[in-house]
């Protein structure tokens, strides 16, 4: 399982393998044929009352992150992600500006703390 994060607006790459786009919105200014999206899969997004609530504000990412966490747990989407990961290359794109602080960082935890376990 290669998973991996990359902003949306960066140029796709060969390396990249399988893009899937994890955001809910679709990423402002961004036409489909530039994106190169292999799939959309919103079902891995934050809520929009969490997207709303955390704000990309860096003091809220803590608790976002726990809360994100929690809105996964059982999630069947993320298993469905788990299992297009395994032996490729799979990147989750996503369009914020901060790329420590966003959904896509906390979900690439998650498939990597799944994959420990």
């Amino acid at each position: 399982m290669a998973f991996r994060i990359k902003r949306v607006y960066e140029p796709a790459s060969p390396e990249d393998g399988e893009r899937i786009l994890v955001d809910r919105l679709w990423p402002r200014g961004l036409k489909k044929a530039q994106a190169r999206i292999d799939r959309w899969m919103k079902e891995v997004a934050p809520s929009a009352a969490l997207r709303t609530w955390f704000g990309h504000e860096p003091e809220r990412f803590a608790e976002f992150r726990r809360r994100y966490a929690a809105e996964m747990a059982g999630n069947p989407a993320l298993a469905e992600l788990r299992k297009l990961g395994r032996g490729r290359v799979v990147t989750l794109l996503y369009g914020a500006r901060d790329p420590e602080q966003n959904q896509a960082a906390v979900l690439l935890d998650l498939l990597r703390s799944a994959k420990r376990k």
